[in-house]
């Protein structure tokens, strides 16, 4: 097996070890709880419930990405594992009562919680680490004109990114210099300011060379997602998909919505309570916030927001995207933000129909005419219902411009389906805990040259012109 691979058999047995830790786990809460006398009506239920439970477990955790180690921290697997094991228990305690399984103790079910919280925790990490040390580094070449070069960096530069690393830069000469390099990386990411002609001899190099290559998700690379094949006598041709949801798909996830918005709404009852009289003690003005956004067909509707800004906050400037340390902002209207509890009244957006769970953010018809002037495709990100979280803010940054914004929509677009739909909604809570994905933008949010000059340095990094 490919030592940089962690497939096949070695991701086999994480995940069944997973499984057998879990279960484990719930054997202990139960000695913990009865000693080694445990009644056979309470263990009777466990064994009844154990393929369900597990089958729950292993749900959870795929979808909240407990088995995806790139781009990841200690800190992260730590977090991942708490939190899919408070949904875990959650959904136990669900399961037991609609299975009537009352005699599953729920103490059993706190013991377990913690139990599993340490085992998992304490095997995830060993885990993570023999990934990190017996893997290698993914090489990555990239292939860019200068200024496309600060953006692709940085971003490879990030502290979370821990195996691909950038090895190599060709900012000129690209097919000649691509040649000499390419025994010597794994990956060759080509950016989109590259020629065809040009491009294609490096595809064609790659492929030769059995070499990975990566692609930005461009509007004509994202055309290519999700084909219909058609065959014509010995022709076979490739129907570009739209950037749609197909009606079946779209009656399921308006039931999905409903269903999933009537629970958020009980479960967040409390918390809208206590944000509301935080709202209303500590600045004068409205405790709601109502803002004409725009959402599927570019229809307009009033958007249900807990307000965070001072009252009078756009009666001189005009409309403004948010800014990081933005003076406007209220106090408490930070710490919303940085939980997102200010977005809880849009869970009557959804039940009305104006919105989604899951969706490309709604924007006001002010910038929305501005992005549709200056981007082409625009448009097509109100082919779907505006969300309360989407693909965007999962796997960007909140502080991202639209561009970046509308590549991450089109994606979801393009490849939605009802599990994508779920999976987006977990990984939301997790990053309701990341400090960067709450951030407004930036004042000056360009890369600089400079700044890369100094990573290539500090990098070792080779660059060839």
């Amino acid at each position: 097996m490919n030592r940089n691979d962690w497939n096949g058999l070695k991701r086999f047995v994480t995940v069944a070890m997973d499984v057998v830790l879990f279960n484990a786990s719930i054997l202990l809460a139960f000695v913990w709880k009865f000693g080694h006398m445990i009644p056979e009506r309470n263990f009777v239920t466990y064994e009844q419930s154990a393929v369900v439970i597990s089958l729950l477990f292993l749900l959870v955790n795929f979808l909240l990405g407990a088995y995806i180690y790139y781009n990841r921290r200690v800190s992260d697997i730590l977090f991942i594992t708490v939190l899919g094991q408070i949904l875990t228990i959650l959904g136990i305690t669900i399961i037991s009562f609609i299975g009537r399984y009352f005699a599953f103790p729920r103490s059993v079910l706190i013991y377990s919680f913690i139990t599993s919280v340490v085992i998992l925790g304490v095997w995830r990490v060993l885990i993570f680490y023999l990934y990190l040390h017996f893997t290698n580094d993914r090489r990555v070449a990239v292939v860019a004109h200068s200024e496309e070069l600060p953006a692709v960096v940085q971003n490879f530069d990030s502290s979370k990114n821990n195996k691909h690393k950038i090895t190599h830069v060709i900012t000129a000469h690209f097919v000649e210099n691509v040649k000499q390099i390419l025994e010597d990386v794994d990956i060759v990411y080509i950016t989109k300011g590259v020629s065809d002609a040009d491009r294609r001899q490096i595809v064609d190099l790659a492929i030769k060379k059995e070499k990975e290559i990566f692609v930005p998700s461009t509007f004509d690379n994202l055309l290519m997602l999700r084909p219909n094949m058609m065959n014509f006598e010995d022709e076979s041709v490739m129907e570009l998909s739209k950037f749609r949801i197909s009606p079946e798909n779209a009656f399921f996830k308006r039931f999905f919505d409903i269903v999933v918005g009537l629970i958020m709404l009980v479960l967040a009852s409390p918390f809208m309570l206590i944000t509301a009289l935080l709202v209303k003690l500590t600045s004068p003005g409205p405790i709601i916030y109502k803002q004409t956004r725009i959402t599927m067909n570019q229809k307009e509707f009033h958007i249900y927001k807990f307000r965070t800004m001072t009252a009078n906050a756009e009666a001189k400037s005009g409309p403004m995207l948010a800014q990081a340390n933005d003076s406007r902002i209220t106090p408490v209207g930070k710490y919303l933000r940085k939980v997102r509890l200010d977005e809880l009244p849009q869970i009557f957006n959804v039940l009305k129909g104006d919105m989604s769970i899951v969706g490309p953010r709604p924007e006001r018809p002010f910038f929305v005419d501005q992005f549709n002037e200056e981007e082409p495709h625009y448009y097509l990100r109100h082919n779907v219902r505006a969300g309360i979280t989407g693909y965007a803010q999962v796997y960007g940054k909140y502080a991202s411009d639209y561009h970046s914004k509308l590549k991450f929509d089109l994606l979801y677009i393009k490849t939605y389906s009802l599990m994508l739909d779920a999976k987006i909604l977990l990984q939301t809570i997790k990053i309701l805990f990341d400090k960067v994905s709450s951030q407004g933008l930036e004042d000056d949010d360009e890369p600089e040259m400079k700044k890369v000059h100094e990573i290539v340095e500090e990098r070792h990094i080779k660059h060839l012109m």
